[in-house]
């Protein structure tokens, strides 16, 4: 079977509280976007990943589609398999490719072997892989509190708008992100915002981790300006880092700044 694992983008982040876990709250509203990954899985007689497309580091059998189906194997007499993941969304970016891939080996396993598992229950499965891991498995916009694993749907559709997605060479940790954020509450929520025009969302709508991470990465911070300058209604970091997207009315022009970054454009 074959299945498509989808990015994301962040329409606002804000990081109102530290738990006594050590984790933060957050407010957030998720939107699925078409980068996505290619996974493929057939039974096999033993567990194994082939992994191609944009390079990944760290150990593969610590990658969420394996753990995913390990996750499974715990509850269900599923065989093993062999699984073939070809990337496409960059890693380290806040679009959210690692946790997409599980969540839809979830999907995958579910359907595959008739396992019968409720939306519900795959959420909360999903939600031990990571705290992105949830929303995909509806992959529809949603409005997230909690660590990330508290969704609420919401109705948004930006179809009329081109996506513009520059993620330049740099990487930055999820740990980095958090080590310099001051948590606090915010006036209006960003779920309230986007249901707003979206040429106000540029003096409404934020990412708190731009004020920790521009400083240290100034040229996140020109990409964003870049964004503005060729158009943009709205532009803003994803995530943690380091991608940065804009929504434009017209299809925007790539500029000689971007040539070394991956980069992608559509009808978001």
């Amino acid at each position: 079977m074959i299945i498509h694992p989808r990015a994301k983008i962040n329409l606002g982040l804000n990081i109102v509280e530290k738990r006594p876990d050590g984790y933060h709250n957050l407010e957030t509203v998720f939107y699925p976007i078409n980068i996505h990954d290619t996974l493929e899985v057939e039974p096999s007689d033993q567990l194994n990943l082939h992994l191609s497309g944009v390079a990944l580091e760290g150990d593969p059998n610590q990658n969420l589609v394996v753990r995913a189906w390990q996750l499974l194997k715990k509850d269900y007499d599923i065989p093993p398999v062999s699984i073939r993941l070809n990337k496409a969304i960059p890693s380290q970016a806040g679009l959210g490719g690692g946790s997409s891939d599980g969540a839809f080996m979830l999907r995958l396993l579910n359907k595959m072997f008739q396992l019968g598992i409720s939306d519900k229950e795959l959420r909360m499965k999903a939600a031990s892989l990571g705290a992105d891991c949830p929303f995909f498995i509806t992959d529809t916009p949603a409005y997230a509190e909690g660590i990330g694993e508290i969704l609420s749907p919401l109705s948004l559709d930006l179809s009329q708008y081109h996506l513009l997605i520059i993620k330049p060479p740099v990487a930055v940790s999820t740990r980095e992100a958090f080590a310099h954020i001051t948590p606090h509450h915010t006036g209006i929520k960003c779920k309230d915002i986007v249901k707003q025009d979206i040429r106000t969302w540029r003096e409404q709508l934020t990412n708190d981790f731009e004020e920790s991470i521009f400083p240290q990465y100034p040229r996140l911070k020109e990409i964003k300006q870049q964004l503005y300058q060729q158009g943009a209604l709205y532009a803003a970091m994803s995530g943690s880092g380091s991608s940065l997207f804009g929504f434009f009315k017209e299809k925007p022009e790539i500029i000689d700044a971007w040539k070394d970054c991956f980069y992608f454009c559509s009808r978001s």
